[in-house]
């Protein structure tokens, strides 16, 4: 199936358009706006164009830039979707500046970024980001049709998709954080009410995409502490749905940017740019004016290069390149005085009437001057103190059309889990940063070429084509298998049918799961006690005649018979390696090696030590390690040591090694469901079978079952059950109609 066939629209939502309107005299100017993002999305639209899915099919919603009258309003909607398939969200300035310049930029910005000193909580500025991602639900709602896709971006929309969720319950929605996302502990830092209406509203998304693992995982860990909900493989189950939190590095259009480098134009103004900066070699800087992107260390590592290596001075140039960003906020003003004064300093303090050390800039670069620029320096000096991504750093490496050029890249910037073969860096430390410079300098040409030809082997690979397809196919998949689980799902029809079945049948087969199906799971095991209710179900269903039941469990025949000797039951204990057919003695169909236990023991005990809160339970043919009372995160780094340890240990031994909720269990290879209940499939003609379980272990049991059998799995996840059932309590319900016991 091509995923890309089936989307009838894209809609794209953030919170700029990527187009920018003026106000003259002469009426509004249209012009298309820069940004990684919005040359993303043209290079992606236009790898489409030979499908039935293009540009075309696409509109892209957000504010315009300008605060526009009511009069002029519909004016300026026709024009934006006639010429830019485009439709705007209105909002006054007043509005806008307390929502970005506010909670956007004074809370999440600073705080996401590990600034906390800067970040500010304040109940005002918080309603009003509230109340425009409510006016952004409207837009959206107002244009979308079914079998749009919608795809959310970053951070000033985090609200927007549990809001669209609740509207449009059936759309596919994406989201993608292109800023960091914080670890709990700087996370947790918002009021709780805030930061939990905020991991609630990413939720809403079917696929939230991040740049690093990192990001995801201190996404998934906000999401377990805060709202206490589990996650397997960056999944959670919210609500009835799966939602997915995954890695996307964003790429760039590598191809325009190694294309336009060759271009005789552009050739031509980076060797002017060489003859004007003399026979010196050029270290670039282009980064926005921003406090996170580190330009103070920057230049005084430079200075400090220069003082400890006099020997460069009159032989490099700092090329500063600093574009305007929040023009109009006092700090932004502020940082761009320190950056003018601090120019002035080390110019007066280093230069020569022959030597300018910085030649700085405080302007925006087209296209083709930039990639000029970035063809002409020797090396890129981008060490941001925090950083999303860093898409300038992969426009250098893509501009070396004849791979010369050394790139130092900050440690704190997404890229550099890509871009390994940069000179990495500390951006806090001046000293290791001017170090690097004269590292980059001094390096041979041969390296320079074999570490970009690298790189640029991988921007091409994932350049911003792929990272749109990637996450668009992945989207559709999760929405995919939600409408197959969907399918599965038990509703009132599938349980009637099961109940006239069941009354129909002459001889029935009832096999049941104990822990996750019978009973909810308990921190610990020994209080996971069969009710009263469940006990009267089981009763009266072995007291037909024609029904034989039989428990499959894991657990240990001890606590089996404690709790359910008293009623006449088949039971199966640990998987298979014990059986009791109803007031019989228990039979041992597994035998275990004579020594396996005492090799065994000491292993789960050291992690019992390393873990506090994980514990062993012991049973005749298997030994388990529950670690359902610690922190997922903790537990799971753990619980994957031991995994590997025991598979190595049971190698070319008769043992194997399972995993099931939050435990992990070493038994025999033979000890599983889905032989143990071959038996009865053998002996008896049965014209109806009931089969229940919730996870791994019972997975073998459904395989073995016929095609014409009744299976449920208990739980969503993929399965070979014929059916789904979302809790406990939902199958506990059907099985006490079957029996006759509902209340």
């Amino acid at each position: 199936m091509d995923n890309k066939s089936d989307i009838k629209r894209l809609l794209v939502v953030s919170n700029r358009l990527p187009v920018t309107i003026d106000k003259k005299q002469e009426g509004y100017i249209f012009k298309e706006s820069v940004g990684g993002l919005v040359s993303g999305f043209s290079a992606y639209f236009n790898s489409l164009q030979d499908t039935t899915f293009s540009e075309k099919d696409s509109v892209w919603i957000g504010w315009p830039g300008i605060s526009v009258d009511v009069e002029d309003q519909q004016l300026i909607s026709e024009r934006l979707s006639q010429d830019f398939s485009a439709s705007p969200v209105f909002l006054d300035e007043v509005t806008m500046d307390k929502f970005y310049l506010g909670f956007c930029n004074k809370t999440i910005w600073p705080l996401f970024h590990y600034f906390f000193s800067l970040t500010r909580f304040e109940d005002d500025l918080w309603e009003q980001y509230v109340a425009v991602n409510k006016v952004f639900c409207e837009a959206v709602c107002r244009i979308a049709r079914p079998g749009d896709v919608i795809w959310i971006h970053d951070y000033h929309l985090m609200l927007l998709p549990a809001m669209l969720r609740e509207r449009m319950p059936d759309a596919p929605i994406g989201f993608f954080l292109h800023i960091p996302f914080p670890d709990y502990e700087i996370f947790r830092q918002l009021p709780r009410r805030w930061g939990a209406a905020i991991l609630e509203g990413l939720l809403g998304a079917d696929l939230i995409g991040f740049h690093t693992i990192d990001y995801t995982q201190y996404f998934l860990n906000s999401v377990t502490r805060i709202l206490g909900l589990s996650h397997t493989l960056g999944r959670v189950r919210v609500g009835g749905r799966t939602v997915r939190a995954d890695t996307f590095p964003m790429g760039i259009d590598f191809t325009k940017y190694n294309n336009t480098a060759k271009q005789s134009r552009v050739i031509r103004e980076s060797e002017r740019l060489r003859r004007l900066l003399g026979d010196r070699k050029i270290v670039l800087s282009v980064d926005r004016l921003d406090y996170t992107k580190g330009i103070a260390n920057r230049l005084e590592a430079f200075a400090l290069f220069l003082e400890q290596h006099p020997e460069w001075q009159e032989k490099v140039i700092l090329a500063l390149i600093v574009v305007p960003s929040r023009v109009g906020v006092d700090q932004y003003q502020s940082m761009k005085r320190n950056i003018d004064e601090t120019v002035g300093r080390i110019n007066g303090r280093f230069g020569t009437l022959r030597w300018v050390p910085i030649v700085y800039q405080y302007r925006y670069l087209p296209l083709s001057p930039l990639v000029a620029l970035y063809s002409a320096s020797d090396v890129a000096l981008i060490t941001p103190l925090r950083d999303g991504m860093n898409l300038v750093a992969k426009e250098y490496v893509a501009s070396k059309a004849d791979k010369q050029g050394v790139l130092i890249l900050s440690e704190m910037a997404g890229a550099a889990k890509e871009l390994d073969q940069a000179i990495m860096v500390n951006p806090n430390s001046i000293e290791e940063i001017a170090d690097t410079i004269k590292e980059a300098l001094e390096m041979p040409a041969e390296e320079q070429q074999r570490r970009n030809q690298s790189m640029q082997v991988l921007l091409a690979k994932y350049d911003v084509i792929r990272w749109a397809d990637l996450f668009i196919k992945q989207l559709l998949g999760i929405r995919e298998a939600e409408r197959k689980a969907a399918s599965k799902i038990a509703g009132r029809q599938v349980r009637d049918s099961i109940f006239n079945e069941y009354k129909m049948a002459r001889k029935r087969l009832i096999l049941l799961d104990y822990d996750g199906t019978l009973v909810p799971f308990a921190n610990e095991p020994l209080l996971a006690v069969p009710g009263d209710c469940l006990l009267e179900t089981l009763h009266k269903l072995v007291s037909d005649e024609q029904n034989d039941v039989v428990i499959v469990s894991g657990r240990g025949r001890e606590t089996l018979q404690q709790w359910l000797g008293h009623v006449p039951l088949y039971m199966i204990a640990e998987h298979g390696a014990w059986r009791k057919k109803k007031s019989d003695k228990w039979e041992k169909i597994i035998h275990m090696p004579a020594d396996w236990r005492t090799q065994v023991l000491p292993i789960f005990q050291f992690y019992v030590d390393l873990l506090p809160g994980s514990f062993i339970e012991e049973k005749d043919c298997s030994i388990v390690w529950h670690y359902r009372k610690v922190e997922k995160e903790i537990a799971e780094f753990r619980a994957n040591e031991l995994k590997w340890e025991l598979i190595n240990f049971t190698l070319h031994t008769d043992l194997q090694v399972l995993e099931g909720n939050r435990i992990l269990e070493i038994r025999h290879k033979l000890s599983n469901k889905g032989a143990a209940i071959k038996p009865w499939l053998d002996q008896a003609a049965y014209d109806f079978i009931l089969a229940a379980g919730d996870d791994k272990t019972d997975e073998d049991l459904f395989a073995i079952l016929p095609a014409e059998a009744c299976s449920i799995k208990i739980g969503m996840g993929d399965t070979k059950a014929k059916y789904i059932m979302h809790s406990q309590e939902d199958f506990c319900g059907l099985l006490a109609k079957l029996a006759g016991n509902e209340k």
